[in-house]
């Protein structure tokens, strides 16, 4: 069984995720700003409590949290914050707000993380078809889906940073999945694919794929946005 961490945790995709992981034994340290959808699940397997990715005081309580763990064999960085406004109305503060929690507390979580994983372990990012250099792109999403661009090379450049010692490191883009952000980002439109069955993929991909794996961006998507 694994010891298994997810960011943003408090809906969505992140929240399935944490309930699919907890299911099958793992144990789980939840973390989102909002602690309450998952603690009310009353899972066992699960740890959780408030960790805001922008803050840099709530690191410390996640240092505390990881001296229980031996190892961490698996870190999903699934936090996410969106911004749809159009670019010439965005002030260089909401820029730097998104890029806090999709670039920086990304960056800042795995810094935290990597000393405890072990060489089989993996790192799996979350990032958007948005930020896929050549993709459809959206009037509105300029702070949202460079974000979501910068992680992508982050990736890659932890991979080959780390090639020797691991853990593996891969990128996932994702295209339309019905989520409150795809509903803020695109108001009215019927995703394919629900949060549960993305979150299903990604379990199984965060388990096994780094066998396979590293450095690499998979492109998760069936349709646009």
């Amino acid at each position: 069984m694994a010891n298994v961490i997810i960011t943003g945790s408090s809906r969505g995709i992140g929240f399935e995720l944490a309930k699919l992981f907890a299911a099958e034994g793992h144990q789980v340290l939840a973390l989102s700003r909002n602690e309450k959808p998952i603690t009310q699940l009353n899972e066992a397997n699960i740890t959780a409590f408030s960790f805001d990715i922008a803050r840099a005081a709530d690191f410390e309580k996640l240092d505390d949290f990881l001296k229980q763990w031996k190892t961490v064999d698996v870190l999903i960085n699934n936090a996410g914050k969106l911004l749809n406004k159009p670019f010439l109305e965005t002030t260089a503060t909401e820029f730097e707000e998104v890029y806090k929690v999709n670039v920086f507390g990304v960056a800042s979580i795995t810094q935290r993380v990597l000393p405890k994983m072990p060489k089989a372990g993996h790192v799996v990012t979350i990032s958007s078809m948005g930020g896929v250099q050549g993709s459809m792109k959206f009037p509105g999403l300029s702070a949202y889906s460079s974000s979501k661009a910068a992680v992508i090379t982050m990736t890659e450049l932890w991979a080959e940073e780390f090639k020797e010692t691991g853990p593996s490191f891969n990128v996932l883009a994702l295209g339309a999945v019905q989520t409150e952000m795809l509903e803020e980002a695109f108001p009215g439109y019927q995703a394919p694919i629900t949060a549960v069955e993305m979150a299903r993929y990604i379990k199984d991909f965060a388990l096994t794929a780094n066998k396979l794996y590293n450095g690499k961006l998979l492109q998760v998507s069936s349709t646009t946005p």
